[in-house]
């Protein structure tokens, strides 16, 4: 029977603020879980983009899916995964992890920046054997 195991990544740590490309700490982490991977069998391994609810959710939209592509193409270039086996999907603001009470008001303030940073991240979940 397959077994599911999830990473999440916070976007912040891979990228800069607003952006979609890897940072240089970004690429450790994900060197590291590529790392992890090599002699694993796995049959799927699907990326999502998530980002926070700032900005239009078209913008956001597309801005996970960036990001998203960015991890796969990454993992694929630099890790070695087939590339038949991963998909990278953006999931825009749709799958927050703070509630909107947590964080309150839409301008972009540092501290409403700070308490919607656990939006912003990439999940990777990779589905085989042990």
């Amino acid at each position: 029977m397959p077994v599911a195991r999830r990473v999440q990544f916070s976007a912040d740590s891979l990228f800069s603020f607003d952006k979609a490309v890897i940072r240089p700490d970004g690429r450790a982490a994900l060197d590291t879980f590529g790392r992890d991977l090599q002699g694993a069998r796995y049959n799927s391994i699907s990326v999502e983009g998530n980002t926070d609810r700032l900005g239009s959710e078209a913008y956001n939209q597309k801005l996970s899916q960036e990001r998203a592509d960015a991890v796969k193409t990454y993992l694929v270039t630099n890790s070695g995964i087939d590339a038949r086996k991963i998909t990278a999907t953006g999931r825009g603001e749709s799958n927050p992890e703070t509630k909107p009470e947590d964080c309150k008001g839409n301008k972009p303030t540092p501290t409403l920046i700070a308490c919607l940073q656990p939006d912003r991240r990439v999940d990777v979940e990779v589905t085989g054997e042990r």
